[in-house]
């Protein structure tokens, strides 16, 4: 038994939809959450300018005594994880190979649909994720950049998004494809209606909820798990706007959220 919290760090708001996923699987770990706020968003980064953050950000969650890391930003994940991997000495987990193995063993007609930001999707770290599972896939990769405003802003439920998700997925529909992986943290938030558009003959993939159902697994198979059945605790950490945060992130998490600070992550 462990009961050293779990770390996770995302360029920003949206990596709370695997804290989210993280709450739900595993009820009775603490949690520090990390968003770097100042410095959103990674994607239009260089690789090397989005490792240093992402060393930057692991060493203030080892700070915090974390017993492993959560790289819950899927640009971070496809550009920083193996050198963070080496590095640091506790677990370190990325979004992007739970989703992929998710996407994998969803499929039947072997046509996956991949949505992120720019970044996500011009890297190809999903479709190099799945296609060392199934050479054999067809992958149909687009940016959805409008996704991300219309989450911070909490409008998922107006039309709006309803009529911008009309006109981002309409390729992908045409394209007959049987599995969408949601490659951005904020996307989870646009379930209803991304599900709405593409049908329920598409089955979605969350990688948020696959990522937490395989951390469950690296803490029990390394002993890391917390079985003590006490209210877990949880903090928050920023680079910047705890105000901002806490409104939006308390969508994000259908809760209100407390214990915010605002840190200087820069001296990591």
């Amino acid at each position: 038994m462990d009961t050293r919290p779990i770390g996770v760090f995302d360029s920003g708001i949206g990596g709370l939809t695997v804290v989210k996923e993280i709450m739900k699987i595993l009820p009775y770990e603490d949690i520090v959450y990390f968003g770097d706020t100042a410095r959103v968003p990674y994607g239009s980064k260089s690789q090397e300018t989005i490792t240093k953050f992402a060393k930057q950000n692991s060493r203030f969650l080892l700070s915090k005594d974390v017993k492993a890391i959560v790289i819950a930003c899927n640009t971070a994940s496809a550009f920083a994880l193996d050198d963070v991997n080496a590095e640091f000495e506790v677990p370190v987990l990325g979004v992007i190979k739970p989703g992929a193995n998710a996407a994998v063993r969803a499929t039947k007609t072997g046509r996956i649909g991949i949505i992120g930001t720019e970044g996500t999707v011009n890297s190809k770290a999903y479709e190099k994720a799945i296609k060392k599972l199934f050479k054999e896939v067809e992958i149909f990769a687009l940016p959805c950049p409008l996704f991300v405003p219309l989450v911070e802003e909490g409008w998922a439920d107006r039309q709006v998004s309803y009529m911008v998700a009309q006109e981002y997925l309409e390729p992908l529909k045409k394209a007959e494809i049987d599995t969408l992986v949601m490659g951005c943290t904020h996307y989870p938030i646009l379930t209803k209606v991304i599900g709405e558009i593409m049908g329920d003959e598409v089955t979605l993939i969350n990688p948020a909820e696959e990522t937490a159902i395989e951390l469950k697994s690296i803490l029990f198979e390394n002993g890391l798990q917390n079985t003590t059945k006490r209210k877990p605790e949880y903090s928050y950490f920023v680079s910047d706007n705890t105000e901002k945060f806490a409104r939006v992130g308390s969508n994000f998490l259908n809760k209100e959220i407390e214990n915010i600070s605002k840190i200087e992550i820069e001296k990591y």
